[in-house]
């Protein structure tokens, strides 16, 4: 524990920089602006910035990378209180109580106790992914080529079933990465796999050109084809954005019940943030004293998902950090973030990159301050984002994920590449294929085939290596009942 206390004090030395607290301040404004945007996500906007990024300090980037994916988790709330747009999915559990509330005339506490929740179930998640991850990164650093191998087995699988609204979409979005993920030269025997001749595909499929293509090409095609011409109606915000006494004594319970379920989920891949939020609505509608208020505007409804949110966000970390798992889209395009500066998230992160991992960490307490200093007095500045039209909003993303991708190696190929992906981020969006799984397979592809030849490499080519060994044989156990038992209850049912 004082181990831990001190190496978090020395992230805060290093959070702290004037520079970095720059990176952080742009990462919440940022974030926050791409929240309040209906459909552009924090997923997108990370894929987006990575190839501007690749020249600064790693730590600065993350910082920012970090503050958008916060930012982003807030802003959300703004469209989906006053536009009743939940522009992430996590958000449509707010959305049943916090547009009435709007419509009611009280978009204000509404705002208020979403800001002030987010920060409260933010700041307890925090110290908590602070205590565990030393612990979880004391575990891992006893896996050796089988563990591994069986941890990437696991990160498939999760990332397969549980992104996504089926299994066997998210299965065909796995494959498509894996497939990519062997282009280039094989680090084994140094012959070229794939690479059809061309020069620049000899050193493998660019992570950051595949994720701006899937996520921020792929999704301006998409609202291109598809965006709905109907006009939205925005509530106007009346009368004060404070909470009232009675809005502060409904709404702290909810806070905390809401992070003692959100967190949890966000740490193991339990399904993101959208299952927390909605078991938090419906535990306040539960145990509310007011239930005549839930369908009518009830501030716990609002209080609690918004709070089970920002929980399960800041809990993704923990995975992501300590084993290199992510467990939501935004997770894994963070995950390319790590491997576009040479970094490789997992047990060994905490020791060759600590400045790093601390100074990530201290930020995100740093990052709650701001978001709440910044966003309860600029709410009225966030409304008047809403209004940027759709077409300059995507042209714009079109123009800087062209420009982000060439800059990467002055390639054309790259930009070729690019918007390659981007027409099959395009098709997979058009029939809802998740794209998380892909960028997670050209991720992580390459090192399950490394693993897996070390541990076959040390057995002398026997695969009961991976059975044999009690902590790679749990992990593929549970691997496998992640990907079966959700087929038997979709098979029970039907039946």
């Amino acid at each position: 524990m004082a181990e831990t206390f001190t190496s978090l004090m020395h992230g805060f030395s290093i959070a702290l920089t004037p520079l970095n607290l720059l990176w952080g301040f742009i990462g919440v404004m940022l974030g926050t602006f791409i929240g309040v945007l209906p459909g552009v996500g924090p997923a997108l906007t990370v894929a987006m910035l990575m190839p501007l990024t690749v020249k600064l300090d790693p730590t600065g980037a993350l910082i920012m990378f970090a503050g958008i994916y916060y930012g982003a988790m807030y802003g959300g709330s703004t469209t989906t209180i006053l536009l009743n747009t939940p522009g992430e999915s996590a958000s449509i559990a707010t959305a049943l109580e916090g547009n009435l509330m709007a419509k009611n005339g009280r978009a204000g506490p509404a705002l208020a106790t979403c800001a002030i929740g987010s920060f409260v179930a933010g700041t307890i998640s925090t110290i908590l992914v602070t205590l565990l991850a030393p612990i979880v990164v004391e575990v891992a650093l006893k896996f050796g080529p089988a563990e591994y191998f069986a941890l990437m087995v696991f990160a498939f699988t999760t990332v397969s079933a549980v992104i996504g609204s089926s299994t066997t979409r998210g299965l065909t979005s796995l494959f498509v990465g894996l497939l990519l993920g062997v282009i280039g030269i094989d680090s084994q025997t140094g012959r070229s796999r794939f690479a059809f001749g061309v020069p620049e595909l000899l050193d493998g499929i660019d992570v950051v050109v595949l994720a701006v293509g899937l996520f921020a090409v792929g999704e301006a095609l998409y609202v291109a084809a598809y965006a709905s011409r109907l006009e939205e109606k925005m509530e106007e915000i009346k009368g004060s954005l404070w909470m009232s006494k009675q809005d502060w004594k409904r709404s702290w319970p909810a806070w905390l019940r809401a992070t003692a379920i959100g967190f949890p989920f966000g740490s193991i891949p339990a399904g993101g943030a959208e299952i927390p939020t909605f078991l938090s609505y419906a535990m306040e509608k539960k145990l509310t004293k007011y239930p005549e208020e839930f369908g009518k505007g009830a501030i716990e409804g609002v209080a609690g998902p918004e709070a089970a949110n920002n929980a399960s966000v800041t809990g993704a970390l923990v995975p992501l950090l300590t084993l290199g798992i992510p467990t939501s889209a935004t997770a894994a395009v963070l995950l390319s973030a790590f491997q576009n500066y040479g970094i490789s998230p997992g047990p060994m992160l905490f020791q060759m990159q600590a400045d790093l991992v601390w100074g990530l960490l201290a930020s995100l307490y740093i990052g709650n301050v701001l978001l709440l200093i910044l966003n309860l007095p600029l709410v009225g500045m966030w409304v008047k984002v809403l209004s940027i039209p759709q077409p300059l909003l995507y042209g714009g993303i079109l123009v800087f994920a062209t420009l982000g991708a060439y800059s990467l190696h002055q390639s054309v190929v790259d930009l070729i590449t690019l918007y390659v992906f981007g027409l099959l981020g395009f098709v997979m969006r058009r029939w809802d294929i998740p794209v998380a799984p892909a960028v997670i397979g050209l991720i992580l592809g390459p090192l399950a085939e490394t693993q897996a030849r070390r541990a076959l490499a040390i057995s002398q080519g026997d695969p009961s290596v991976f059975i044999t060994h009690p902590i790679s044989a749990s992990i593929l156990g549970l691997s496998f009942v992640l990907l079966v038992v959700p087929l038997i209850v979709r098979f029970a049912r039907r039946s």
